[in-house]
């Protein structure tokens, strides 16, 4: 018995200290806490049979099922929830921290993008007056371009501007930033948003290389 309570008083301690992200995951998967209301969570109390976890005033009862036999059944149990956790929330131990910038050609597919979406973000850009069209003499140089442009810009514009922005909020901020733990609204997730608006598909291409570097080299997040 005084072993029992020793071993549950250390599991208790050691997940408090070292895997609050576990509890927290936990509340959400389990319990369907939202995030906010699983932030500093607290194992309170472990049983055979669930454990009790409080956060933000508000204690919850996770079962283990099946029961535990005994208490050295809990570090297989409690990995495996996490694993569950995360499966279930469409989550990753895997953390981005930074922004990955483009490289090589990268670089030129970036300047392209930008420059069509600032050009073709008005049609007036290819109209006498403009600052573009004065620029670079468009009516004399380049006169079928800008009689395609004049008719097309608000097609090109907009096919442009609506595909890269469903590829940022939703292949990116979505499926990969959200996942990988870039905070919402953080400064890392507004680089990688803007940027990625931008840059379309090589933005993302990125990101995942980056996930597989960080996976390769051991440096995600551990669940024991």
């Amino acid at each position: 018995m005084a072993d029992d309570q020793s071993r549950k008083a250390f599991i208790i301690k050691h997940m408090n200290n070292d895997h609050a992200r576990s509890l927290s995951l936990y509340l959400r998967a389990y319990c369907a806490v939202s995030a906010s209301a699983a932030q500093s969570p607290t194992l309170e109390d472990l049983r055979l049979t669930d454990m009790i976890i409080s956060a933000r005033g508000s204690r919850y009862i996770i079962p283990f099922t099946p029961p535990l036999a005994s208490l050295s059944e809990t570090r297989a149990r409690v990995v495996a929830m996490h694993k569950e956790s995360l499966r279930r929330l469409n989550l990753s131990d895997t953390k981005v921290t930074s922004y990955i910038p483009p490289q090589g050609a990268q670089v030129i597919g970036f300047a392209l993008c930008l420059a069509t979406l600032v050009g073709y973000s008005r049609r007036a850009n290819f109209e006498p007056g403009s600052l573009l069209y004065d620029t670079l003499d468009l009516g004399a140089r380049f006169p079928g371009f800008t009689e395609f442009s004049v008719k097309w810009q608000p097609w090109v514009f907009g096919s442009l501007a609506g595909a890269h922005a469903f590829e940022a909020v939703f292949l990116l901020g979505w499926m990969r930033l959200r996942k990988h733990g870039v905070k919402i609204f953080s400064g890392l997730w507004w680089t990688w948003m803007v940027l990625g608006f931008v840059e379309g598909f090589p933005a993302w291409m990125r990101f995942d290389a980056e996930v597989k570097r960080i996976e390769s080299e051991g440096e995600h997040e551990k669940s024991t």
